[in-house]
């Protein structure tokens, strides 16, 4: 898939997976978010090297993040959406989304899915709605799997 990348002065947002830089990310999904509190590393490296990434840097630092899961033609989820406090309140959110959602690849898409508990105001005007239908949702969730991961290796370790 072709790179893409936009500048706004010394904001850039990249496609560009090489550039990403994984600790950061990690550091703000892992210690800041409840969605991904406590996932290991390499959870973290298989889940970017499974999507399609927008990294949002402000002179070349690592700031902001997302990642789309789609096969293409019918269906996009996007996750681990975030911009670092202190670059919050300059409409990078918008403009991060706003090249999410006209990404050539992501086009005619029958249906996006988010799930998320913060900043529904910004996806809002992204065309984001409430379930219409939450009886027709189902899932498996399990909030303690990273907890569950890090035991199983410590319990290798040990034996």
């Amino acid at each position: 898939m072709k790179i893409i990348e936009t500048h706004r002065g010394d904001y850039t947002i990249s496609t560009d997976k090489d550039k990403l830089d994984i600790l950061s990310i990690h550091k703000f999904l892992s210690n800041e978010t409840d969605w991904a509190y406590g996932i290991p590393i390499n959870t973290l490296k298989t889940s970017i090297e499974n999507s399609l990434n927008f990294g949002l840097y402000y002179q070349n630092k690592q700031i902001g993040f997302a990642r789309i899961i789609s096969d293409y033609s019918t269906i996009a989820y996007l996750g681990d959406v975030y911009v670092l406090k202190e670059y919050r309140g300059k409409g990078l959110s918008k403009w991060l989304m706003n090249e999410i959602m006209g990404h050539p690849n992501l086009k005619g898409l029958r249906r996006w899915i988010l799930l998320t508990n913060t900043a529904e105001w910004l996806y809002k005007k992204f065309g984001f709605t409430e379930i219409p239908n939450p009886e027709f949702y189902m899932e498996k969730h399990n909030p303690n799997v990273y907890n569950e991961i890090e035991n199983t290796l410590q319990n290798k370790e040990l034996s």
